[in-house]
């Protein structure tokens, strides 16, 4: 069997989604193939993306997709761009509606293996706290990773989550479009042509 069929089938945190508020049953997004030209590395489907299986299948994806300067269909070229998050499963809201960290259970079991699988890859999109932290590791928070993207480019680029809960962190880091996202763009067209 292959690992992203391995994947798609696994069930090991079917007992953790059942006990969250939304009581719903595992459902891997496996969107990977090799050798991609950019990987995205990002925290955990939501829940529009469980329920579309696809990942970046909302609001946050179209900004990702304008910061990366792609449409669609390059976007979900899977033999151009995986899609590898921390939790290949949505983790579910607490009992006041927050979103729930992936669980770390999903990395530990997946996470060395689809890397080993997709080997060097020219782009690395690293998107959150939890991506940054596995890639990176050290103890820096979010806007300190970004902030010194000059520290990994061209290879790799830490990205806050598009979530449009993070437009006050944009509003408050005017340097991230101004500065960054030109040069992400740039080598972003250059991995693709």
């Amino acid at each position: 069997m292959d690992l992203r069929d391995d994947i798609a089938a696994c069930r090991i945190c079917a007992d953790r989604f059942a006990a969250t508020a939304t009581r719903h049953s595992p459902r891997p997004v496996v969107w990977f193939d090799d050798p991609p030209r950019i990987l995205i590395a990002s925290q955990a489907p939501g829940a529009r993306v469980h329920e579309a299986q696809t990942p970046f299948w909302d609001r946050s994806g179209d900004r990702l997709r304008d910061w990366l300067g792609i449409g669609k269909d390059a976007f979900y070229d899977r033999g151009r761009v995986a899609i590898v998050p921390m939790a290949f499963c949505f983790p579910g809201y607490d009992a006041k509606g927050s979103d729930l960290p992936p669980p770390r259970v999903c990395a530990a079991t997946w996470r060395a293996d689809v890397m080993d699988r997709l080997g060097e890859v020219p782009l690395t999109l690293l998107i959150g706290g939890y991506a940054q932290a596995w890639h990176l590791g050290g103890r820096q928070g979010v806007t300190e990773r970004v902030a010194g993207w000059r520290d990994h480019a061209p290879r790799v680029f830490c990205l806050p989550h598009p979530s449009w809960r993070n437009t006050a962190w944009l509003n408050r880091n005017p340097w991230f479009a101004t500065d960054l996202l030109p040069v992400l763009r740039a080598r972003v067209q250059e991995v693709l042509a």
